[in-house]
């Protein structure tokens, strides 16, 4: 037993525990999560409370990462749309895309052909269409294995979720407008995990949903969960927060919602200010 005993952090992973965007952007190594942060999540594991990953990241993207954090709970990958075990080697829920997902984002890429799609599945092969350098750097930094195909209907299903990386914010700025406009975009969640990242979920896959799953599954009661992260696809879970925070680097939309704490930068070890913060409220 300790102070944080019933207490559970979400924590978004990219830009958020680490700095990573120079990597998305210039196909660099990743950092190395930094000492602070790393010190600030043992002593919360130390004193009884759960630290959990809430990432965009697929199971196979997260694994290159991972061993650099101190973690006990399990992790919400893929933007909401699965809970895994890393101690037990198990997916603890699931909430893959319906078959249509593949025709709709074909849709999308006959009317923006310079858009590429990154296709992700429970396994560790990611399928692209219309692969361009964008979606190449990430891939190579995740070390996933890659198969391109000619379109979407080809890429064997389900689906975890699906991703249209672009260099040109504009562009995706118009697919979302586009996306919005279509019958079928009720069916599903789409957000921006960041500024050149588009993502597909399941209708109610999202941080949110899982993170109310994830405090069931821990048995943490709702006004002990803190949620921390910086982009659109983390709105939804920082609102189940009882505190929400967010780095300095966090965009605009997050830093306007209720109730926010805006932390130091990512940069400046914003997960072990937001863990000084609560080692005061509690």
């Amino acid at each position: 037993m300790g102070k944080f005993s019933g207490v559970l952090i979400a924590s978004d992973y990219d830009n958020t525990i680490a700095y990573t965007q120079p990597s998305l952007i210039n196909g660099t190594p990743p950092p190395p999560v930094s000492e602070e942060n790393r010190a600030a999540i043992s002593y919360f594991i130390s004193e009884g409370g759960t630290f959990s990953v809430a990432t965009g990241r697929a199971l196979s993207s997260f694994d290159t990462v991972r061993g650099g954090i101190p973690c006990n709970g399990p992790t919400i990958l893929f933007n909401g749309a699965a809970i895994y075990d890393y101690a037990a080697h198990t997916y603890l829920c699931t909430a893959f895309l319906p078959p249509r997902a593949a025709d709709c984002a074909q849709q999308v890429l006959d009317r923006f052909p310079a858009l590429a799609l990154e296709v992700y599945h429970d396994g560790n092969t990611v399928h692209t269409v219309h692969a361009n350098a964008l979606s190449r750097r990430r891939l190579r930094l995740t070390r996933a294995a890659v198969d391109e195909a000619a379109s979407v209907p080809e890429v064997p299903q389900p689906f975890s979720k699906m991703v249209f990386p672009s260099e040109n914010a504009a562009a995706l700025d118009e697919a979302e407008s586009f996306i919005a406009a279509q019958s079928w975009s009720k069916d599903f969640s789409v957000m921006r995990s960041a500024e050149l990242l588009l993502e597909f979920t399941a209708f109610g896959a999202d941080k949110g949903s899982m993170v109310d799953r994830l405090s069931a599954l821990v048995h943490i009661a709702p006004e002990n969960l803190y949620c921390v992260g910086d982009q659109a696809n983390d709105i939804s879970m920082l609102r189940r927060a009882r505190i929400p925070f967010a780095p300095a680097n966090a965009i605009d939309a997050v830093k306007a919602l209720p109730g926010i704490h805006i932390l130091p930068d990512c940069t400046e070890n914003a997960i072990a200010a937001m863990i000084a913060e609560l080692d005061k409220l509690y």
